[in-house]
């Protein structure tokens, strides 16, 4: 889909207006509240990306943290050229746009992942040991994110995501590298973490609309074995609450008001050896990947929420298809619990926002994952420079789908056009991928709608098989000028499409189609035979009769091992 359309399709989708909170958040009981005391369900998006870079978000997985990304293009560009990379990609990847788009279609928080490089030095460059020098350009970005988020009465959270020595075994998530102390095993990183909330907590003690202090995302540390774990078999967890004790406390000394947050281990999820609560103004979080969308699956920090009268919240969760972040968000939701998606963007297709990663980028990642030829250094500078553009607003591709699913689809069970058409006394074609927004089994049927890992123990596996456009469980390819066209459409599978219809009457319904081994499709039961072959092929499926107003048909893979649809046409008799 063409920008331009995506956009149009988001603004008519979510041009009602949002109910905002006001004022101060605050914990009362197990329910986060706004100044007048109204519960306020938090709906919001993680800037991942944006100030600590992740490589499976630039397609670099196998490189990992962004000390190694920033490390191998130095040695393509050398130094001055990747400081420069990493400024404009700072100045572009997220704006007042961003944030402004954000409320209007119905989100009222945000959470900002950041890197403690952005604000100090590490302890081991520190010019003195034992004293901090604060970077003020990192905390001047933090003020004008401040800014765009008051005006458009979004709640910032801050998030401590890279503390530090680094918080984890999964080294990408902090930025750790395993060759230095970790933030569990050096005082002087834990000195360190203390002293930059107490110097975040004096610079915005007194701004409403920073909603919380998220304190230290996703610890993930073995104590038995450092190095080796991911602390989801701790059973006290010490260090974990020890430092989250201190860093409040430092908190505590200049801001009495903000919302703090706490995170356990194994992710942000282990809370074995909780002691009490140490503040009144406290809400703990959890995340959730990957597995069932089922009351089991929230059962324990239900009960945390009960035994510990705290609200509560959905801190991060994500990378997975729409009908899971349906299902997902309306769990929570339905148990007033407030939810925060990631990420906001990144190269790939299951978020609000498609960062488009350009030829020159994929050159320079083949290169660095070892499958590729090592560019020339103007050659990768300049897809570097083209990179750090494309993040910004205006050059994303917005996903009208994904934001259906958080937004729309949790309260509302009805399927809607993808983008708004008409059947008139003109032939209407759509393309096959163009099915309407909806659950599945509402707006489609695919065998795979969704990444279930955690909960299955199998591997991590595709939904939408062609990775690109739409973020369903329906399979999507690209022909070779880019046309997106459904894949894989097998017996037992469906899409719906819907239009308004101006003038009840009859319309043929033909198809694009092809299949190697040859199928069956039908807009009815009987359906019609896709002779076998390679070439595109044009069948007629039906003639159907249609009265005035909301109108639908629903394309059925009748008896199809992988049958391939590019587009409906509906022409009046």
């Amino acid at each position: 889909m063409k920008l331009r359309t995506a956009a149009f399709a988001l603004a008519a989708l979510f041009s009602s207006t949002t109910t905002h909170a006001e004022g101060w958040l605050k914990v009362d009981g197990t329910q986060i509240v706004d100044a007048s005391g109204k519960p306020v369900i938090l709906r919001g998006m993680g800037l991942g990306g944006w100030m600590l870079q992740e490589g499976y978000m630039l397609k670099l997985g196998e490189v990992g943290q962004q000390h190694r990304i920033r490390a191998k293009l130095v040695e393509l560009v050398g130094e001055e050229r990747t400081a420069q990379f990493y400024r404009a990609w700072l100045d572009n990847h997220t704006t007042g746009a961003d944030i402004a788009a954000m409320a209007k279609w119905g989100f009222n928080s945000v959470r900002l992942p950041i890197h403690f490089d952005q604000l100090t030095l590490p302890a081991d460059k520190e010019p003195k040991a034992g004293e901090d020098t604060w970077h003020e350009e990192g905390f001047a970005r933090i003020d004008r994110l401040l800014a765009w988020s008051k005006a458009h009465r979004i709640y910032l959270i801050l998030d401590l995501h890279a503390a530090p020595g680094g918080q984890g075994n999964d080294l990408a998530i902090s930025d750790r590298d395993p060759a230095k102390p970790s933030l569990w095993e050096s005082e002087e990183n834990q000195r360190k973490t203390v002293a930059l909330w107490g110097k975040l907590a004096a610079r915005y003690k007194d701004e409403p609309w920073i909603g919380a202090y998220d304190l230290i995302n996703e610890p993930n540390w073995s104590f038995a074995t450092p190095g080796k774990g991911n602390g989801c078999d701790e059973t006290e967890n010490k260090a974990v609450w020890s430092l989250q004790q201190r860093i409040t406390a430092a908190i505590r000394k200049v801001d009495k008001q903000h919302i703090v947050i706490i995170e356990g281990n194994c992710w942000g999820n282990n809370y074995k050896g909780l002691p009490p609560v140490w503040d009144a103004n406290m809400v703990l979080s959890f995340h959730k990947y990957w597995n069932r969308n089922d009351e089991a699956s929230i059962a324990e920090i239900k009960a945390l929420r009960t035994r510990t009268n705290r609200p509560i919240w959905l801190g991060e969760s994500g990378e997975n298809s729409n009908g899971w972040y349906r299902d997902a968000i309306a769990l929570v939701e339905g148990d007033g619990i407030g939810w925060n998606f990631w990420p906001w963007k990144k190269i790939g297709f299951n978020q609000p926002l498609e960062i488009v990663a350009g030829d020159g980028w994929m050159q320079i990642v083949a290169w660095m994952t070892g499958k590729g030829p090592k560019p020339g250094a103007d050659e990768a500078f300049a897809a570097m420079m083209q990179l750090a553009e494309n993040t910004r607003f205006d050059r994303n591709i917005p996903k009208p789908d994904v934001i259906d699913a958080m937004l729309r689809q949790p309260h509302d069970a009805r399927y809607k056009p993808f983008v708004a058409r008409a059947l008139d006394a003109k032939p209407l074609t759509i393309a096959a991928a163009d099915y309407d927004l909806g659950a599945p089994g509402v707006a489609y049927h695919d065998s795979v709608d969704a990444n279930y890992h955690v909960a299955t123990g199998g591997e991590r596996t595709p939904w939408n098989n062609g990775t690109t456009y739409r973020n369903d469980g329906v399979d999507i390819a690209r022909a070779a000028d880019g046309t997106p066209y459904v894949s894989d459409f097998v017996t037992g599978e469906f899409m719906r499409y819907s239009a308004n219809v101006a003038k009840a009457g009859r319309w043929t319904v033909s198809a694009r189609v092809r299949s190697a081994k040859g199928g069956r499709i039908g807009i009815d039961e009987r359906g019609v035979a896709i002779p076998a072959g390679a070439a595109w092929q044009e069948v007629r499926l039906a003639d159907i009769d249609l009265p005035a107003g909301p109108g639908t048909a629903t394309l059925r893979a009748l008896d199809c091992g992988g049958c391939e649809v590019a587009s409906l046409t509906f022409t009046p008799r």
